[in-house]
């Protein structure tokens, strides 16, 4: 499928990403309201200090650990707060211009370049916290419940190793417009570009591939974690094993648990959404050239939850540490490490 597939009639390049809502009322006062450029400034802003600000935490926490269950772990938290730092680095570089200037895209991006970088971004930043979240859990799912079905914890090495092949996975994922598989256009109220809810082949197969993964991975988060946090507070009431209890394994839970409820509060709407939108147009296809007003809308609100995943995931770390939780239950007191959890 090509790139000039979408458009009407004349089949111009230019509707192959811009022809998914009316660009030319981009000045009207309701969209102008919605496109606030001081809102959009200081959202971002916060985010990236967010970020920033918990990388700092991180890069001085793993200095002072020899846990090298505890060490593998903070790799993982690590490169999920890189992504998300660099997801609002991206996407605010080219969204937060458009909210001050009203450029027009047609005239900047005739060939459609810079939208689907931005189009792109959005999968991509957006899919690896889901992966990695769903990674970071099965990792605390084997090394508590399986503790002796591998002969040692993740390595740092082994650790970034698979944070790299998450980003790769992402990566082609993102690229399947650039290669023909669905299209990356402007959404409104014309600052983004995203994948395309349009009853095309392509579209609809990228659709739900990126929509069932996220969704496949939340709920590959949920079963992993209930289980782990099931066999921690199994064995913390066990009588025997009392003393054998690991503060770090519980703080670590209760960071991943958090880490899992934002990303279901603000990615699940979105990604149910995009697999509705799909298949009840599915009728339409070859028919529906334009996404309704409605659903225009509808999106943005979804895509506005989801920023809201990138700016609260580094503050789950920052305040659920085992110093800030000290403080809140004084009866989770510093105890040395052992090999598992188990006698």
């Amino acid at each position: 499928m090509g790139w000039g597939d979408m458009g009407p009639s004349n089949g111009s390049r230019l509707d192959a990403c811009f022809g998914v809502f009316n660009t030319s009322d981009g000045r009207d006062p309701a969209q102008s309201s919605i496109a606030s450029p001081w809102f959009s400034t200081a959202f971002g802003l916060i985010g990236l200090g967010s970020n920033l600000f918990a990388l700092c935490v991180l890069l001085s926490s793993s200095r002072k650990l020899s846990s090298q269950a505890r060490s593998s772990f903070l790799v993982f938290l690590c490169g999920l707060v890189v992504t998300d730092f660099m997801g609002l680095l991206v996407t605010a570089s080219v969204i937060i211009p458009y909210h001050f200037i009203k450029f027009a895209w047609a005239k900047v991006d005739p060939g459609c370049h810079l939208c689907n970088f931005l189009g792109f971004s959005m999968v991509f930043f957006g899919q690896c916290p889901l992966l990695l979240g769903a990674t970071m859990a099965g990792e605390r799912f084997f090394g508590i419940n399986r503790p002796f079905s591998r002969s040692s914890s993740v390595s740092k090495r082994r650790a970034w190793s698979i944070v790299g092949l998450v980003w790769g996975f992402s990566c082609l994922l993102g690229l399947l417009p650039v290669v023909g598989l669905g299209r990356y256009t402007l959404q409104y109220p014309g600052s983004w570009c995203f994948l395309t809810l349009l009853p095309d082949t392509g579209d609809i197969i990228f659709c739900l591939l990126f929509a069932l993964l996220g969704i496949f991975s939340v709920l590959l988060s949920f079963v992993f974690n209930t289980v782990s946090m099931v066999t921690l507070c199994r064995v913390y009431h066990d009588r025997e094993s009392v003393q054998r209890r690991r503060d770090s394994e519980v703080e670590m839970m209760v960071q991943l648990v958090g880490i899992m409820i934002i990303a279901t509060i603000c990615w699940m709407p979105l990604l149910i959404f995009i697999v509705q939108m799909v298949l009840q147009q599915l009728p339409a296809k070859g028919q529906l050239q334009t996404l309704p007003t409605e659903t225009q809308k509808m999106l943005l609100i979804y895509i506005r939850m989801v920023t809201w995943n990138q700016i609260l995931d580094p503050w789950v770390y920052i305040l659920f540490r085992r110093a800030v939780l000290q403080r809140i239950s004084p009866g989770l007191r510093l105890r040395p490490s052992i090999a598992s959890l188990y006698p």
